[in-house]
């Protein structure tokens, strides 16, 4: 199955910039490489797959990033490609690609893909602005998470849901009941391909265990327990204001400590940390930011809470949640914050779309609580960002 951002990748083979694919462990871009070397390969392109975990090809191109020719055919008039994936591997992955791309861009193409955005992060400096393009792959949104469990009715539904050709879904039922099995799970691909509900808590167990191990690891953190009691607070706080002081204090840890743990675990997709808007106000809050999980499978997991919706006393939490998730496959996390005052008055999202406006989003799991006079200070100070609604039941929650 084919995922929404090969097709972007696929269009962008032809530029001359290279093309680097980063996010979180587990969300399918090697699978993804692999499709764009059977395509480059069925289109009779000159192509070569490289997997840098292999200790020999590390090696070797980390003694010299032009020993890469060795691996492709020779040399020829027409242009050739290299698909790297787990780049971050190599010692120097920033001089490596300057040196190919300045000295070979127009006879080799590069495709990367790299698990950890710490490492891109840290390593991929200014100097290769202007030859590189950078996309991000999530773990599935909703219409992926359709298309995998092979739901086609309720994938139309959902597509004529958010094209407005209806507001109610004849298929409503199992829509909202597909949508409940995504707030609980998830969208790593491999949990949603598990049928059994306890193989997905199990799957779900592993990449807590084992891969977000792997990337604290891989970043020089040392002390497993309190980073997970931190990924455990997060998860437990969703939406709320985090005061990093009070984290740290809880945990007996430096402040700068915990200001280490909250940028590996943004540099490595699985949380964001949403700023607050403000513009007029003198009591708005702008200091402290709120937390969201980029999987609701791994932050259920963290709390290990895999109860019914209805159930659940974080049922608007885990919309909440949802709403952001969706809201990062539209925007960048800049444009998306919240708004909140000293008294208390709080707008859910606000999304700056423009330099002069956007809109505002308020997640209500009852749609009974959806009254706008509760929120007319926010609407009488900012007029160009229209306030919407967005609660259990309403179509427009999965538009």
């Amino acid at each position: 199955m084919l995922r929404k951002k090969y097709h972007e990748l696929y269009a962008h083979l032809p530029s001359r910039e290279m093309t680097v694919l980063i996010g979180a462990r587990q969300t399918g871009k090697s699978t993804i490489l692999k499709q764009l070397a059977d395509a480059l390969t069925a289109s009779g392109e000159v192509m070569v797959m490289f997997n840098i975990e292999r200790k020999d090809i590390l090696l070797d191109l980390d003694q010299n990033p032009e020993n890469i020719f060795k691996y492709l055919p020779s040399r020829g008039e027409g242009r050739m490609f290299a698909l790297i994936d787990e780049i971050q591997y190599l010692s120097d992955p920033t001089n490596f690609l300057k040196l190919l791309y300045d000295e070979h861009a127009g006879q080799l193409k590069i495709v990367a893909t790299g698990s950890s955005a710490f490492y891109i992060d840290r390593q991929f400096k200014d100097s290769l602005a202007g030859r590189k393009k950078i996309f991000e792959l999530q773990t599935l949104d909703f219409e992926e998470f359709l298309t995998f469990r092979g739901e086609e009715s309720e994938l139309r539904e959902l597509l004529r849901l958010r094209s407005g050709e209806i507001e109610k879904s004849t298929a409503e039922a199992r829509l909202w009941a597909a949508f409940e099995t995504y707030l609980t799970y998830g969208g790593y691909p491999a949990v949603v391909l598990e049928n059994n509900p306890r193989h997905k808590i199990e799957r779900l167990q592993d990449l807590k265990d084992s891969f977000v191990k792997r990337d604290m690891l891989e970043s020089g953190i040392s002390d497993e327990t309190r980073f997970y009691r931190v990924m455990m607070l997060l998860a437990a706080q969703v939406g709320n204001l985090l005061n990093i002081n009070e984290l740290a204090n809880t945990l007996q840890l430096p402040r700068a400590t915990i200001d280490q743990f909250l940028y590996v675990l943004q540099k490595c997709f699985h949380i964001s940390l949403v700023r607050p808007f403000f513009q007029n106000l003198r009591k708005e809050l702008v200091k402290m930011p709120k937390p969201y999980f980029r999987d609701l499978g791994l932050r259920n997991s963290l709390v290990n809470y895999f109860a019914p919706l209805e159930q659940r006393a974080d049922k608007g939490a885990l919309l909440e949640n949802y709403v952001y998730r969706r809201l990062t496959e539209r925007y960048t996390n800049d444009q998306i914050k919240f708004w909140r005052t000293a008294d208390g008055n709080e707008v859910d999202f606000v999304v700056e779309e423009t330099a002069f406006g956007g809109k505002a989003i308020e997640t209500k799991f009852n749609p009974a609580e959806a009254t706008p006079n509760k929120y007319r200070k926010f609407t009488e100070a900012y007029p160009d960002f229209p306030l919407e609604f967005r609660s259990w039941g309403d179509g427009r929650l999965l538009g």
